[in-house]
C-alpha cells in the first residue's frame, strides 16, 4: 500500500502539516475495508490510484460536475478530498454520490475548516466534526452508519494563516486540539 503524499488541486506541499493526521487515518480506514475487491471512483483527484482497488476511476471537478452528473454506474467506494467546499450545490451533489454507490457501498469525504479562504474556483462551505454527519444524513446515509473525525491545534491554524505549511516532525506538533479543529473528514456507508 505505501503512505499517499499527493495532493489534489495543487493546494499545497504533498507533506501539508495541516493534513498528516487526516491522510494518516483515511488511509487506515480504507485499509480496513475489502479495497481490493471495490470498484472505486475519486473525484478531482488520483491521489487513491495505486491504493490496491480491483477497479479505479477518476473524474475531475469541474469537468464533472457533482452536483448535477450521475454516472449510469454504481460504485464500492467513492472519495471526495478537500473538494466538497468547493461545491455551490454540496447537498445535490452528496445526493449524486449516495444514488453512485451500490448498497453497502462507502463515501469518504474530506473537508477544511478552520483553513483560510482558497476559491479554486469557488470556496462555498464548512463542516464540524457533528455537522458533516448531519450533512450525508440529509443526502441519505443512515447517521448511525457516518464515522466522522477532525484534527487541529492552534499553533497549525495560525501557522498556515499566511501560506501552506511542509510538515516538518522536528518543529510541528501533531497533538489535536478539538477546539481547533482544521480538517474534518468522514466515512459513510449506504
Amino acid at each position: 500500500m505505501g503512505g499517499i503524499k499527493t495532493l489534489d488541486n495543487n493546494e499545497g506541499p504533498a507533506n501539508h502539516w495541516c493534513r498528516i493526521v487526516m491522510e494518516t487515518a483515511t488511509e487506515k480506514i480504507i485499509a480496513r475495508l475489502d479495497h481490493n475487491n471495490f470498484k472505486t471512483l475519486e473525484i478531482s483527484g488520483e491521489k487513491w490510484k495505486n491504493f490496491g482497488f480491483k477497479s479505479y476511476q477518476s473524474l475531475t471537478y469541474p469537468k464533472y460536475d457533482i452536483c448535477k452528473d450521475v454516472l449510469n454506474e454504481k460504485f464500492d467506494l467513492i472519495i471526495a478530498e478537500q473538494v466538497f467546499e468547493h461545491l455551490r450545490y454540496p447537498y445535490r451533489a452528496a445526493e449524486n454520490v449516495f444514488k453512485m454507490l451500490r448498497d453497502g457501498g462507502y463515501f469518504l469525504i474530506t473537508t477544511p475548516f478552520l483553513i483560510k479562504y482558497h476559491p479554486m474556483p469557488d470556496d462555498c462551505t464548512r463542516w464540524t466534526e457533528t455537522g458533516i454527519k448531519y450533512f450525508l444524513s440529509e443526502a441519505g446515509f443512515k447517521i448511525e452508519k457516518i464515522n466522522s473525525d477532525s484534527w487541529g491545534n492552534k499553533r497549525c491554524l495560525i501557522d498556515n494563516l499566511g501560506e501552506w505549511k511542509e510538515y516538518d516532525g522536528r518543529f510541528h506538533s501533531l497533538e489535536n486540539e478539538k477546539d481547533y479543529p482544521l480538517v474534518v473528514w468522514a466515512i459513510a456507508r449506504k
